[in-house]
């Protein structure tokens, strides 16, 4: 192993004296622990890479090739449980040889700024074993490496508060002029031309470091939208997030967070996570009214778990975005509808479910044969049961106007 190992300071000093040159630091940090090095960033593109000699696997050749980890890898490495935690921990992680991916033994070790991952420094070992010293000195290489990211990005304490204000400022609304929003972006060196909307993750209100980490990976990692800004905000993950071309729509951001939630998840073996996303709009002017629209939809999927468990974006409310505030008018006039009230009464009398009946055949767009299989009923039960509805609710199920209104009032008898 090379001296420098006994000497820290100078070990330190003179990564520093090459941090401007990526390619100097790979190789320098290559021959001090006598083995292959290459650094990448978040995304898993190869930032640098040392000079090597035989012996190479093929997880190495391809990354080098393409400039990139190949997914089948980086797949691979989520799979073992390499890539939590490497996200979790400042400590290099020793990862034994998985031949179905082609990766040889490995050392890495993650290059963060508090909970942000800015990259990867990884060791080709093969065979040589890294000691707790070596390990230490590892762990001090990214501490540099992280100097050569920042550089490259650079976010001071300063920049990160005007960051934060300038986020801020656009979800409550506070900058109206889209010139003046532009002039700050640019300072701050934010993009925010393009279509832009406002996504919500989050998380149960427990929310641990861990989750942090891994929500601000993922938003870096992602492909199917450009991640303009993102904060945590208690347990809320809010991101600015622009479409990539003018032919992508809210589907790719509702597949974006679906994909994000389903990672997540299985990642951390955390369930009750939700997701949200207001309207796209074509200046950052409206970006409070798609955060708006968001929360909305979060704080309503609270209220029907059940019935909007898979549902993400605002436009797909319907009738739900406005049945708080219906239920604030038809409470203020002690309104009861009458034809519940029939069923109801009925359903007392005679120990029967039509009520229950009538609300599952609602909610199944009318058809009866979908509210059965939902009931566990036969069809001719439930053809029976609407007959009878019909009778003793004076309902006629044929009448739009009709059943809106008695489906609405089911929804607000779900609010108290």
């Amino acid at each position: 192993m090379h001296n420098i190992l006994n000497d820290p300071d100078k070990f330190k000093k003179q990564l520093n004296d090459m941090i401007d040159s990526p390619e100097m630091v790979a190789d320098y940090i290559a021959d001090v622990f006598e083995c292959p090095i290459t650094i990448e960033d978040a995304n898993h593109r190869v930032v640098s890479y040392s000079k090597h000699h035989e012996n190479i696997d093929e997880a190495r050749i391809s990354t080098i090739m393409n400039r990139r980890v190949p997914n089948k890898v980086i797949n691979g490495l989520w799979k073992r449980g390499v890539m939590p935690k490497l996200i979790d921990n400042d400590d290099p992680v020793i990862i034994p040889e998985i031949k179905e991916i082609g990766l040889g033994n490995r050392v890495a070790v993650s290059i963060r700024k508090k909970n942000q991952i800015l990259g990867f420094i990884w060791a080709h070992t093969a065979d040589k074993k890294l000691g707790s010293k070596e390990l230490l000195f590892f762990k001090e290489a990214a501490m540099q490496v992280k100097i050569f990211f920042l550089q490259r990005h650079p976010t001071n304490e300063k920049t990160e508060a005007g960051y934060i204000d300038f986020f801020w400022q656009l979800m409550t609304g506070d900058l109206t002029e889209a010139k003046y929003i532009y002039q700050k972006a640019q300072q701050l060196h934010i993009r925010l031309d393009g279509r832009l909307a406002v996504a919500i993750i989050q998380f149960p209100k427990q929310l641990i470091e861990r989750v942090e980490k891994h929500a601000y990976y993922l938003s870096e990692t992602q492909v199917k939208v450009d991640i303009i800004s993102r904060l945590f905000d208690d347990n809320n993950f809010i991101m600015i997030v622009r479409l990539k071309d003018d032919h992508n729509d809210t589907q790719s951001v509702q597949f974006f967070i679906q994909q994000f939630i389903e990672k997540i998840s299985t990642q951390l073996q955390v369930s009750g996570i939700q997701g949200a996303c207001g309207f796209i709009y074509d200046s950052p002017v409206y970006l409070k009214d798609s955060y708006e629209q968001a929360l909305k939809v979060i704080d309503v999927k609270h209220t029907f778990p059940k019935e909007l468990n898979s549902l993400i974006a605002y436009e797909d409310l319907g009738i739900y975005e406005f049945i708080q505030d219906l239920s604030v008018i038809r409470n203020g006039v002690n309104y009861q509808n009458p034809r519940i009230e029939r069923l109801r009464t009925y359903d007392v009398q005679h120990n029967t479910s039509l009520l229950s009946t009538l609300y599952e055949y609602l909610r199944s767009d009318s058809n009866p044969p979908k509210a059965a299989k939902k009931l566990f009923i036969h069809p001719n039960t439930m053809n029976y049961r609407l007959k009878r509805i019909r009778e003793i609710a004076d309902l006629d199920l044929d009448n739009t106007n009709q059943k809106t209104a008695i489906y609405i009032d089911f929804l607000i008898e779900n609010l108290q």
